[in-house]
């Protein structure tokens, strides 16, 4: 079995050292989907939640939280994002956040997708939890991860 790369020889929790790595393009995207009720969904597509626009607003939280990952994930490294795409859509049972983000380095992007997709569903879930108590954010994953 291989060994986690953020712990060291002691079992501490280290920051892996990427130094030796080659810089490379590197991308990931990932996605996520907030459960809502029939009702606010219909609120959310109306625009008619007193938080506002809450697709747009989900939107933009989500570029940010790619930017702020290493501030977020003590053992991430800063890295220069060279591209990051969050889009938000219904589908018919709430809300789907995918996430593209891509940088030239020693490391990153899957952590940056990630965390796109996680704040911007965490975004939706700020504006509607005063009308909707029931839901449920799932199915947050990686779904491609590239190195060139």
């Amino acid at each position: 079995m291989e060994k986690f790369s953020h712990v060291d020889d002691a079992g501490k929790a280290s920051m892996v050292d990427v130094g030796a790595k080659e810089i490379q393009h590197r991308s990931a995207k990932a996605s996520g989907h907030i459960k809502t009720s029939a009702e606010t969904l219909d609120l959310i597509m109306d625009n008619q939640l007193k938080k506002g626009d809450v697709l747009a607003v989900a939107r933009i939280a989500g570029i940010n939280a790619a930017k702020a990952t290493s501030s977020l994930i003590p053992l991430c490294h800063n890295i220069v994002l060279d591209h990051i795409r969050v889009d938000i859509f219904p589908d018919e049972v709430g809300i789907v956040a995918e996430s593209e983000v891509s940088c030239t380095g020693k490391t990153g992007a899957e952590m940056e997708a990630l965390t796109a997709v996680s704040v911007a569903l965490l975004t939706v879930y700020d504006m509607c939890k005063a009308v909707d108590k029931m839901m449920v954010i799932d199915r947050v994953m990686v779904t491609e991860k590239t190195r060139l």
